[in-house]
C-alpha cells in the first residue's frame, strides 16, 4: 500500500532468550516465569503470552492499539534488566524485538545461491557485505539471513580417545576457556614515544586449535587435535532453504511499521543491481517473493477503477441531464470534493492506502448527488421565468436544509464505523472518516460553488431543445408510466403489504445464513504452506518430505517459483504464482487444489494458507486461548475434548491445539550411591555431559575482524542411540574416567514440545 494503516497496526514486543540444552519445563521455570513476572508490570500492555520450548523462551507482549512503542521498549528493557542476574548463567541475554500484525511474513525474500561457495561462506559474505547495505536502506526494520550457516569452530570430540587418554569433557572446556583468551595489554609509554602492546593469546585458525595442549602429564602432551576433529564449520545445521528445488540462502526484508512499504522495497530493489555486480564468481541472486507486487497491482487496479468510475458517472449524468452545460457543474464538483477529502486525510494524519483509496472510489458516486440536485432545482426556477442568477439564489435557499440533511445522513452512515473500538474500528477508521469527509465537502460545494456555476452556465430554454429536450420528453413519459403503475399497484394494498411482510421476514434467514468475516480473501499471488513434522524428526527426515511438497507446488502450471525454509520439526514455504494476467485460477483455487495432494504426504502435515487481506485478520476463522492455573496435562485433556467436538460438528476441516505431549525425551537417572562410590561429583558429571552433548559455545575466535563461536561437541554419529550415550565417560575420583552406564540409567519419557502461558497462566491455543 502507498502508506501503512498506522492506526490499524497492532504491535507487540517479543522477548526471546536462548538456553541451549534445556527442555521446555526447565525453560519455563528458570527463564519464562521470572521474566513474565517483571514484564507484566510495564505500562501499555494489552495482554501477554509466552512460549517455552526446547532451548528457547519467547514472551510476546501485545501493546494497546496506538500505544507508544518507544515508551514500552524503555520499560520492558528496564524490567528485563531487573532479573538478568537471576537467570541461569548459561542462558544467553534476552533479545527484544518489535513485531507488527501486518508483518507475519517478510515483505520480501531475496535468495542467494552458489555452485562454488559453501553455505557458511555464502552466509559470511551476506553478513559482511549484503546485510549492512540492505539494513541501511531507509525504512528497513531488519534484514534477516534465513538458512544461514554462520562460521563456528566445531570441536568434534571423540569420547573413546578421551577416555583412553584420561581427558574429561570439562578439561577440554577449561582448556579452551583458558587458552583462547582475548588480552588487552595496554601500551608502553616512554618519554617520547608510546607503543601499543598486543599478545597472541587467542586462537584464530583450525590448525591453531588443533595444536592447543589439553593435557601435559610427565612430558606426554595431548593436543586438542588428538582427541577431536577440529573444523571450521557452521554454528548449526538444523535449517535448510531451497529456491525452485535448489539449495539457497534467503534474506528476509522486514519494513518498519511507520514506513512506506512500496518505497522501501523499491529502494531495496534499486540496491540489488549494485549488490549483484559485487557478488563473488558463481554466486547468484534472485527474488523468490515480493509482497509489494500485489500491493502495487491492487493500487493500480483501484486507480483504474477510479478512472472508470469517473467516466461512467460523467456519461450517466450527461444522459440524464442532456446538456453539456448542466453536466459541467457536477463534474467540477467531483474533483473538488475529492481534493477536499484528501486535505482532510492530511489534516487527520491518514495515509493513502488501499482502504482510503477504496473510500475515494466509493465517494465518487456520492459526492455528485448534491450537485445534481442543485442543478435540477436551478433549472426548475429558470423554467419558471427567473433569471439564472435569481434562480440560483432561490434554488440554493430552498435546498440549504435538504442538502445539509442529506450530507449529515450520509456521513452518519459511515462515521460510526470509525469510532468503533477494537481491531475493526482501528482498521476501518481511515476508510470511514475519508468517506464521510468527502460527503461533507461535497455538501459544502453543492451549497456554494454549484449554484454560482449554475448562474453562469445555465440558460433559459436549454432543457427544451436539442438532445436535452429529447431526454426530458422521454423522462416525462417514463414518469407518467411510473405514476400510473404505482397508482394501480396501490389499489391492491393487501397484496403489497403481504409481499412487503414476506420480504421483511426473509431478511432474518438471509442474515443468519450470510457468511461473516472481517474482510474477504484476496488473491495476493502466493500460496503459503506451513509444515509440521514429528517432534523427533531430524532435518534429513523432514527434507525427504518437503521434497514432495515441492513436487506438488511445482506441478501446477500457474507456478512461477517455489521457496522453502525447512527446520527439523517443520518449516515454511510457498508457491509464488504467475502474474494475474497469465493465469485463470485464483490463489484460493490453487490452495484448495493443493490441499488434497499435500494431505497425502506421509510424515508431515502441510497447512496451506493465503496471507490475510488486512493486518490482524489472522490465518484461522476460529482461534482462541484457554488459560487456567491448572497444570498443562489438565488443559491438554480439555483441549482434546474441544477439538473432538469441533470435528464431530462437521463444520471444520481442520482443528487442533498447540499443546502436544509427544516430544521424546531420555532422562539420565543418576544412582547417587553408585555415583559416590565411583567418586563422581554430580556437578562435574553434569558439566561433562553438557560439554559433550549440549552444543553450547565456550568462547569466541576472530576471522578478519568478526567473532565466531567455539563449540565443542560429540559428533552426531556417536550420539544417535541410548547405547552410545551409555558409553560416554565422565570424570571420577583422581581424574579417573568412568562410563555413564556405571552409575546412571537412561529412561525414555514423553514431554511437551512447547509450554505456553497466557497472562502468566498455563494456556493452550485451539485453532
Amino acid at each position: 500500500m502507498c502508506g501503512n494503516i498506522r492506526a490499524a497496526t497492532s504491535q507487540w514486543w517479543s522477548v526471546s532468550t536462548v538456553y541451549v540444552g534445556a527442555n521446555a519445563d526447565l525453560v519455563r521455570g528458570f527463564i519464562t516465569t521470572p521474566l513474565e513476572r517483571v514484564i507484566a508490570s510495564a505500562d501499555g500492555i494489552d495482554y501477554m503470552e509466552s512460549s517455552s520450548a526446547q532451548g528457547l523462551s519467547t514472551i510476546t507482549v501485545h501493546l494497546k492499539l496506538n500505544y507508544d512503542t518507544n515508551a514500552a521498549l524503555t520499560q520492558i528493557q528496564a524490567k528485563v534488566a531487573q532479573v538478568r542476574n537471576d537467570l541461569p548463567p548459561e542462558a544467553e541475554a534476552p533479545i527484544i524485538d518489535l513485531q507488527t500484525a501486518d508483518n507475519e511474513f517478510a515483505a520480501m525474500y531475496i535468495g542467494f545461491s552458489s555452485t562454488d561457495l559453501d553455505q557458511n561462506q555464502i552466509t559470511d559474505y551476506l553478513t559482511r557485505v549484503v546485510q549492512p547495505k540492505l539494513s541501511a536502506v531507509s525504512g528497513v526494520q531488519r534484514a534477516d539471513i534465513l538458512g544461514d550457516r554462520t562460521f563456528a569452530m566445531r570441536i568434534w570430540l571423540k569420547p573413546d580417545k578421551m577416555a583412553a587418554l584420561g581427558i574429561s569433557a570439562s578439561a577440554v572446556h577449561d582448556a579452551l576457556a583458558h587458552n583462547n583468551y582475548l588480552s588487552a595489554l595496554g601500551a608502553t609509554k616512554g618519554s617520547m614515544v608510546s607503543v601499543n602492546l598486543v599478545a597472541n593469546t587467542d586462537l584464530r585458525t583450525a590448525e591453531e586449535f588443533k595444536q592447543l595442549v589439553v593435557k601435559n602429564n610427565n612430558g606426554v602432551v595431548v593436543r586438542l587435535g588428538d582427541i577431536s576433529d577440529v573444523v571450521l564449520g557452521a554454528q548449526n545445521y538444523d535449517s535448510e532453504v531451497r529456491f525452485n528445488g535448489e539449495t539457497a540462502t534467503f534474506m528476509g526484508i522486514w519494513v518498519l511499521p511507520t514506513a512506506n512499504s512500496l518505497e522501501v522495497i523499491k529502494q531495496v530493489r534499486a540496491t540489488i543491481p549494485g549488490i549483484q555486480a559485487e557478488l563473488p564468481t558463481g554466486m547468484h541472486v534472485g527474488i523468490p517473493y515480493d509482497s509489494t507486487a500485489y500491493i502495487q497491482d491492487a493500487i493500480n487496479e483501484v486507480l483504474r477503477t477510479l478512472t472508470e468510475t469517473l467516466l461512467i458517472v460523467v456519461v450517466v449524468i450527461f444522459l440524464f441531464l442532456g446538456s453539456f452545460r448542466s453536466v459541467l457543474i457536477p463534474v467540477v464538483a467531483i474533483p473538488i470534493s475529492l481534493i477536499g477529502a484528501v486535505f482532510l486525510m492530511l489534516t487527520f494524519g491518514f495515509t493513502i492506502n488501499l482502504l482510503t483509496l477504496l473510500a475515494i472510489v466509493l465517494s465518487v458516486g456520492l459526492v455528485v448527488d448534491d450537485a445534481i440536485v442543485m442543478v435540477e432545482n436551478v433549472e426548475r426556477h429558470i423554467q419558471l421565468g427567473k433569471t439564472p442568477f435569481r434562480a440560483a439564489i432561490d434554488a440554493a435557499r430552498e435546498l440549504v436544509g435538504p442538502i445539509i440533511s442529506m450530507t449529515i445522513t450520509l456521513a452518519a452512515v459511515y462515521a460510526p464505523i470509525g469510532i468503533q473500538g477494537g481491531l475493526t474500528g482501528a482498521l476501518f477508521r481511515e476508510f470511514a472518516f475519508t468517506l464521510a469527509g468527502a460527503v461533507i465537502v461535497s455538501g459544502i460545494v453543492a451549497l456554494t460553488l454549484s449554484p454560482m456555476m449554475g448562474s453562469k452556465l445555465l440558460r433559459s430554454g436549454d432543457t427544451e431543445r436539442g438532445f436535452a429536450g429529447w431526454v426530458n420528453r422521454r423522462f416525462e413519459r417514463v414518469r407518467r408510466a411510473y405514476e400510473s403503475t404505482l397508482t394501480a399497484t396501490l389499489r391492491y394494498r393487501p397484496v403489497v403489504l403481504t409481499l412487503w411482510a414476506i420480504v421483511a421476514l426473509l431478511m432474518i434467514p438471509f442474515y443468519m445464513f450470510s457468511q461473516r468475516e472481517l474482510a474477504p480473501s484476496e488473491d495476493q499471488g502466493v500460496v503459503f504452506g506451513v509444515i509440521q513434522a514429528s517432534p523427533n524428526s531430524t532435518i534429513d527426515q523432514t527434507r525427504l518430505y518437503t521434497k514432495e511438497v515441492y513436487d506438488v507446488y511445482h506441478s501446477f502450471p500457474e507456478n512461477e517459483s517455489v521457496f522453502q525454509i525447512t527446520s527439523p520439526n517443520g518449516g515454511f514455504g510457498g508457491m509464488v504464482t504467475k502474474p494475474w494476467s497469465e493465469r485463470k485460477k485464483t490463489a484460493q483455487q490453487l490452495l484448495l487444489e493443493s490441499t488434497g495432494p499435500l494431505s497425502k504426504i506421509a510424515g508431515i502435515r502441510v497447512i496451506p494458507l493465503t496471507p490475510p487481506p488486512l493486518p490482524g485478520g489472522g490465518n484461522f476463522p476460529v482461534d482462541f486461548v484457554v488459560a487456567s492455573p491448572g497444570e498443562p496435562q489438565q488443559l491438554l485433556a480439555f483441549a482434546k475434548q474441544l477439538v473432538g467436538k469441533a470435528f464431530a460438528s462437521g463444520l471444520f476441516i481442520y482443528a487442533d491445539s498447540d499443546l502436544k505431549y509427544d516430544q521424546p525425551q531420555t532422562e539420565v537417572v543418576f544412582d547417587r550411591d553408585k555415583l559416590r562410590s565411583q567418586g563422581v561429583d554430580l556437578s562435574q558429571a553434569g558439566q561433562d555431559l553438557s560439554t559433550l552433548l549440549g552444543g553450547n559455545y565456550v568462547n569466541r575466535f576472530s576471522i578478519q575482524g568478526r567473532s565466531y563461536k567455539v563449540i565443542p561437541q560429540v559428533k552426531r554419529a556417536e550420539r544417535l542411540t541410548s547405547d552410545q550415550l551409555s558409553q560416554i565417560y565422565v570424570t571420577g575420583s583422581q581424574n579417573k574416567m568412568v562410563p555413564l552406564s556405571t552409575f546412571a540409567t537412561l529412561k525414555t519419557t514423553t514431554e511437551p514440545r512447547d509450554l505456553k502461558k497466557f497472562q502468566q497462566l498455563n494456556a493452550v491455543r485451539i485453532q
